[in-house]
């Protein structure tokens, strides 16, 4: 069968909110011819922890477009003019959508996107050293191979649930994470017993949702940390100060080490629980009071979970450390809600280029202020990273209020001129040191 091949001036690999924004923000820029491609047949974001009424935790501002074009024809001001909820998206008074108001806008925006191009799987990439372009080979929904080159290409595949070896032991049967949480939500309703492990909003909301569950007669609820407390997300004014692009550039100019130090110390920013859901879940508890004879709840943070098996009565037993004491006991469960969040997805399809890809001292791709990947001499094309450049960038980069400066970055950098004006002051915090002696030997 013969394989058609296209030419482009961008291939992006993923359509999650980030490549998405991207396509968008391409589509009203002459002359530059941009398309994505996404194995998945259709659009959904976080479906496995769609609760009824889970909100955003960013306004309706960071859409796809609005923070670098804000007369952009596919902001969510126009989705909510397209679909008449505009007058009362004002009278509501809460500029915050819901996670499933959200996912309509993108599937909204994508429909208005002949770029993008589902059920479209990149199975690899080549490097072109004649041609000067990336090649793209594409396994198409229907069987059909294709090939798609491009100079330039834009990786924004998104993470991968993260499941520590302390619980890889457990059975699918006794496992779940919190990405499938509502696809399983009949083994919930059959269990005596759920366990989650880990914090986080994700943790947050499952937790809640659990005890609700619990309250109408549910199974027993343990929710297990191993941080020092239920932290609240710190979302502080002054604090969101480094989500700006003005601390990404401060952030990124930083050594090495100094950035791994940062990260690490900033876990509360992103990985904390919003005031919101923690309010939710001490009002749940506080009802629990009034109520006889419900399964039992037991709230636990210090204490960390080492291992975990499936004992021969079919029960997750997991093995933990209470951290203030060191003291090991253990804990049995039916069912084990892993609340661990997400890592990077190693993108097989760039194998046959990986040699090209410079790393870190921690093997780490090394990511430049414009999020492209630094490549070996003489590779005139460039790959860009979404999403992927936490360690080079910052813990705000997954954060959706930085897709569209991203996004506007990266495309700015394909068209060699400002296409889009980005942000020059966004922070009232000076980051940098003021000028002064250089620091003593």
């Amino acid at each position: 069968m013969s394989c058609s091949v296209s030419e482009h001036d961008v291939v992006a690999i993923g359509c999650g909110p980030f490549n998405l924004g991207l396509a968008a923000l391409a589509s009203t820029v002459d002359g530059l011819d941009l398309v994505v491609l996404e194995e998945r047949p259709e659009l959904t974001w976080h479906r496995g922890m769609m609760f009824g009424e889970a909100s955003m935790q960013v306004n309706f501002l960071a859409d796809l477009v609005t923070l670098v074009a804000p007369g952009h024809p596919l902001s969510f001001l126009t989705y909510l003019h397209d679909m008449d909820r505009l007058y009362t998206f004002t009278v509501r008074e809460n500029f915050f959508p819901s996670r499933r108001e959200y996912e309509d806008y993108l599937r909204w925006a994508a429909a208005r996107l002949p770029a993008v191009r589902f059920s479209h799987r990149v199975e690899e990439v080549h490097w072109d050293e004649a041609e000067e372009r990336f090649t793209v080979h594409v396994l198409r929904g229907d069987g059909t191979r294709l090939t798609a080159r491009a100079r330039d290409l834009v990786v924004g595949i998104g993470t991968a649930p993260y499941v520590p070896d302390a619980l890889a032991g457990l059975p699918a049967s006794r496992l779940l994470h919190t990405s499938d949480y509502l696809y399983r939500a009949s083994e919930l309703d059959a269990a005596t017993k759920v366990t989650v492990v880990g914090a986080g909003q994700s943790g947050a909301e499952v937790a809640a949702d659990l005890l609700g569950r619990n309250l109408a007669g549910g199974p027993a609820v343990s929710w297990l940390t191993r941080t020092s407390s239920f932290a609240p997300l710190d979302y502080t004014k002054m604090v969101l100060e480094m989500t700006t692009p003005a601390y990404m550039r401060y952030f990124h100019s930083l050594p090495e080490d100094v950035r791994d130090r940062l990260a690490a110390e900033q876990w509360q920013f992103h990985k904390g629980i919003s005031t919101d859901t923690l309010e939710e879940i001490h009002e749940l508890l506080y009802r629990r009071q009034l109520e006889h004879g419900l399964a039992e709840v037991e709230l636990r943070f210090g204490t960390a979970v080492e291992s975990a098996v499936e004992d021969p009565a079919g029960h997750a037993v997991l093995t933990c450390r209470h951290r203030d004491t060191g003291q090991l006991f253990e804990h049995s469960t039916d069912l084990v809600v892993a609340a661990t969040g997400y890592r990077d997805r190693p993108p097989a399809f760039l194998e046959p280029v990986d040699k090209l890809l410079l790393r870190d001292g921690r093997g780490r791709p090394r990511v430049r202020l414009d999020h492209s990947v630094e490549l070996a001499e003489g590779v005139s094309g460039r790959v860009f990273v979404a999403n992927a450049e936490t360690h080079s960038h910052g813990v705000s980069s997954p954060n959706l209020d930085i897709g569209a400066v991203r996004n506007a970055t990266i495309l700015n950098a394909v068209t060699g001129r400002e296409t889009y004006r980005l942000p020059k002051r966004s922070a009232f915090t000076s980051f940098e040191a003021p000028p002064g002696r250089p620091p003593a030997a």
